[in-house]
């Protein structure tokens, strides 16, 4: 596998992944709850060759460091405004199950892929804390087992209602008045632990079939529902050799869950700090440290130096084929994009001058996983609306 066949995300959470990332003169702290802003991230991935962003998201404020908390905007909002502005980078939100509906999900995700043409994606997420079940004041707070026996339940409603209009159920037949073909919107009749719901979607199915289901693969519970239900499985391990091991359990996981592990792509989270010299990035990391008062290098896997550095070390997880893609989490979000080359295998791929067919590509297929049918598209018996 060449460096160029490497699927390479980049997880943009607000100033960067360091708590202490907003106190950096160039941060843009400031504009952080502007379109603009985020505008000017995406855009910039995309011009760096990437090939999707990951958007993270929760109910629960972030973590600023020395008692500081920094707000969020809602991640799927921002993929929706940033979508007309962009060409091929897919954009990837997460949005957790706990508190909210499968039935929001689906539709807030659906509408992502027709509004970028077929480059939505949806990274499910949980919600762990206290001040986030206070938040809504619905259920108490759920151990991690219940939180993914709950949220495995929402990825099936989720889907079957992504499936639950077939291809062809919009007719448009002037003559007879009949914009839908009722026979093909489906009721999805899911009755779970801890959803039951009927259906079918109100929105039609989008470019893409089902959008990319993505799940962070590092915890037991949650790799249980990776194995069985994501397209694009994320994991952090402390060296590429582990990280390799980790790929290799997961995909042998997943063809004895009766999946194909073909048609799932293994990513590799990667923390990145990049400046002009690799001296600079670790003081500049040090400082960062102490700013949010801590200290020490963290375990796991991280890329603390110049881009070229960073460029020779997914060259080797590609060559190795360590894993399928890697997702940069820069600590720094701007110094990281700033310092960056182009490197994704998309560089080059945004002048709105390239060809049609570059730029109606699905994220589906530049990953090269096929468009789902629709489970319902062989039953006879349609929905009686």
């Amino acid at each position: 596998m060449s460096e160029n066949a490497l699927f390479l995300g980049i997880e943009t959470a607000g100033t960067g992944t360091h708590p202490a990332s907003w106190r950096r003169a160039d941060s843009r702290a400031e504009d952080l709850f502007t379109a603009g802003y985020w505008i000017d991230v995406v855009t910039r991935a995309e011009q760096l060759g990437a090939d999707a962003v990951f958007l993270p998201d929760a109910f629960g404020v972030q973590d600023g460091g020395t008692a500081v908390t920094r707000g969020r905007l809602d991640a799927v909002a921002i993929a929706a405004r940033v979508a007309p502005r962009t060409h091929r980078i897919g954009l990837i939100p997460q949005a957790p199950v706990t508190h909210t509906e499968p039935f929001h999900v689906s539709k807030a995700i659906a509408a992502l892929d027709f509004a970028s043409l077929g480059r939505a994606g949806w990274e499910v997420g949980v919600s762990t804390t206290a001040t986030e079940a206070k938040a809504f004041g619905r259920k108490l707070v759920q151990d991690a087992a219940d939180l993914w026996h709950e949220a495995d339940d929402a990825v099936e409603v989720v889907t079957r209602l992504w499936d639950s209009w077939e291809d062809d159920a919009e007719i448009r037949d002037v003559p007879t008045g009949r914009f839908i073909d009722r026979d093909r919107l489906h009721y999805i009749d899911f009755a779970g632990d801890h959803f039951s719901v009927k259906g079918p979607s109100i929105t039609p199915r989008s470019p893409q079939g089902q959008p990319l289901v993505t799940v962070r693969a590092d915890e037991t519970a949650a790799t249980d529902v990776a194995v069985r239900r994501a397209d694009l499985l994320r994991i952090s391990a402390p060296d590429t050799a582990t990280a390799a091991a980790r790929r290799a359990a997961l995909r042998a996981a997943v063809a004895r869950a009766g999946r194909d592990p073909d048609t799932v792509r293994v990513l590799l989270d990667l923390p990145v700090h990049l400046a002009d010299s690799a001296e600079r990035a670790r003081a500049e990391v040090d400082e960062l440290d102490r700013w949010s008062g801590t200290t020490g290098d963290p375990s796991g896997l991280r890329q603390v130096g110049t881009a070229a550095e960073l460029r020779d070390l997914l060259a080797a997880i590609a060559a190795d084929d360590i894993a399928d893609g890697v997702v940069l989490r820069p600590l720094a979000l701007h110094a990281a994009l700033t310092a960056l080359t182009p490197i994704g295998s998309g560089a080059g791929a945004v002048d709105p001058e390239a060809t049609a067919t570059a730029q109606r590509r699905t994220l589906r297929e530049r990953l090269g996983l096929p468009r789902p049918t629709s489970r319902y598209a062989e039953s006879t018996q349609g929905a009686a609306l």
